[in-house]
């Protein structure tokens, strides 16, 4: 698989994020600022509601264009196995129940699936809990999480 791929492909979708939450953050200032929405009296608050919107959007907006920026600074280096893994590595665990997955731990964007060689490949950030499970570990190694109740276990099968 191919990092730098991978790497603007979420890109591509942080982009399509970004005009997503500038369209509603245009929006919402809109319905703040219609003259139809002002305020009549104390219980008419749908402009204040659009108001605090706007503000909301406007700040995920300026975390998208964060973290556009660090992905385009980004730059995934092989893997190194005397260092285990590191930011920029293609990861395939497998479960107990021998199912695997791909993971590209990236510097942010986490939640983001992309589709690489017809593979299914997860995007993780180091901040992640399994992200940060993963740091320094090498082929062969297991990784385990707490997650509410339960307790997961992995295998570093691939790196790269």
């Amino acid at each position: 698989m191919d990092k730098f791929f991978l790497q603007q492909q979420v890109l591509e979708r942080l982009a399509e994020d970004l005009l997503q939450a500038e369209r509603a953050m245009r929006a919402a200032h809109e319905t703040a600022t219609h003259e139809e929405n002002i305020a009549e009296n104390k219980y008419d608050t749908l402009g204040l509601e659009a108001a605090y919107l706007a503000t909301g959007q406007a700040r995920r907006a300026e975390a998208i264009r964060q973290a556009m920026a660090n992905w385009r600074q980004f730059r995934p280096r092989p893997y190194d196995a005397s260092k285990g893994i590191q930011l920029g590595a293609l990861v395939c665990l497998v479960d107990s129940d021998d199912k695997q997955q791909q993971l590209f731990l990236g510097p942010d964007g986490g939640s983001m699936k992309l589709v690489s060689s017809a593979q299914l490949v997860q995007v993780i950030s180091s901040d992640a809990p399994l992200g940060r499970a993963m740091l320094g570990k090498c082929e062969g190694d297991d990784v385990s999480i707490q997650v509410a109740q339960i307790r997961q276990q992995f295998e570093v099968l691939r790196v790269h």
